[in-house]
């Protein structure tokens, strides 16, 4: 919520779009901190890779599906694995930026709630990424699971030890599945066709493809699940109030439409 605004006044301040370049720099703030807070982690290779242990025995005691099966599954072609691993790489970051471009744009209503959930699960998810580093399971070579993108291609990453771009250790929780499900969230509700539940394909094939290329655990979706929904709870005044805004724009609309 915009710093000033009371509980009366969302309905009303979410009609208006926000000044695209405050937008812009609260965005580049946002993703360098985030940036920042990921380095920070790395350095904490031995407490990854136990708890990357740890994880996958709870997996096995919760009798959780192995990943390996579904990696399995991609392996009996090498168009699908590449294809899983373009979708990896390429659609994580486009997808949410177009995302959040179409809602400034098209859906100015929803954009201001649809930003704070990014904001607020990335950030708990920082958090995690701080306090709980984990190795990725393609990097535990006793579950019989292989980096996909370093074998088949592409590879977004680097050696570990030489990486300055990205932490590798901070799998958990999954934002490639949280960033996903806002999105389909997000298009369902701002939209009213008929084919807005079909955004649900976008998180499904995200989960299937982050595990089968040995990026996340189950675990890691889970958990990311677990705090959307807590977001999505806090931040509901928000959605009421996108939703009433929106309501009444189609209203005004409709009320224009119809004036000879």
């Amino acid at each position: 919520m915009d710093a000033g605004t009371g509980a009366a006044d969302l309905p009303a301040a979410a009609a208006v779009r926000p000044r695209p370049v405050r937008e812009l720099l609260l965005i580049a703030l946002l993703f360098g901190v985030y940036k920042a807070g990921r380095l920070a982690a790395n350095g904490r290779v031995g407490e990854a890779f136990r708890n990357a242990r740890d994880v996958w025995h709870a997996e096995r005691l919760l009798r959780l599906p192995s990943e390996l099966d579904v990696q399995n599954g991609l392996l009996h072609s090498q168009a699908l694995i590449h294809l899983a691993n373009s979708y990896y790489a390429y659609v994580h970051f486009p997808a949410t930026a177009a995302f959040l471009l179409f809602m400034y744009l098209r859906r100015p209503a929803y954009y201001r709630w649809v930003r704070w959930v990014v904001v607020a699960l990335t950030a708990a998810g920082l958090v995690l990424h701080l306090t709980v580093p984990l190795a990725p399971p393609r990097m535990l070579t006793f579950t019989g699971l292989v980096d996909t993108a370093a074998r088949y291609g592409p590879s977004v990453y680097g050696a570990p030890q030489t990486d300055t771009v990205a932490n590798q250790y901070a799998a958990m929780p999954s934002l490639h599945i949280g960033w996903a499900i806002i999105v389909a969230v997000g298009m369902i509700a701002a939209c009213r066709t008929r084919w807005r539940w079909l955004w649900l394909a976008h998180p499904v094939l995200t989960v299937l493809v982050v595990v089968g290329t040995a990026n996340h655990y189950w675990l890691d979706g889970l958990v990311v699940t677990a705090l959307l929904a807590v977001v999505l709870v806090a931040l509901r005044p928000l959605h009421r109030a996108a939703r009433h805004a929106h309501e009444a724009r189609l209203r005004a609309d409709a009320r224009g439409a119809r004036v000879p």
